[in-house]
């Protein structure tokens, strides 16, 4: 059975990533979905000396789950089991990273996210992602 990594951000581009996800898995008779969502980490001394640890935490998987919650509704509303996971982290390598750590055999993700960068045609995630991977990725527009 092949495994899937769909990386979302609860942007559009993830959600169509998620439906052409959803369409692989019906192609293959079967698929292993994960859902990743990747928050970076906030980097300021001063949130840092303000904030704790597990305050910090409880922000970065409140705002990982309102990412997921997209992505879950559609693989949810198709009968297809998931795994799902919030992560912390630099957004590309953290990809990579659990791509490999799963042994994923492909990802599917969105060619623009959330990010503040706007007009790009390929996202620098997405661009930085398939730099990092030596394994097959699809981009949704």
């Amino acid at each position: 059975m092949r495994t899937i990594l769909i990386p979302v951000d609860g942007s559009e581009s993830s959600t169509r990533a998620v439906k052409a996800a959803i369409n692989a898995t019906n192609e293959f008779g079967g698929a292993t979905l994960h859902l990743l969502t990747v928050h970076p980490p906030i980097v300021s001394g001063n949130v840092k000396r303000f904030f704790s640890p597990e305050a910090l935490n409880d922000y970065y998987q409140d705002e990982g789950r309102n990412a997921l919650l997209p992505a879950k509704a559609l693989l949810d509303e198709a009968g297809l089991p998931y795994t799902e996971e919030v992560a912390v982290g630099h957004v590309a390598p953290t990809i990579a990273e659990y791509a490999k750590k799963k042994e994923c055999d492909f990802i599917i993700m969105g060619t623009r996210g959330l990010g503040s960068v706007a007009g790009f045609v390929v996202g620098s995630v997405a661009t930085k992602v398939l730099s990092l991977v030596d394994i097959p990725v699809t981009l949704i527009k």
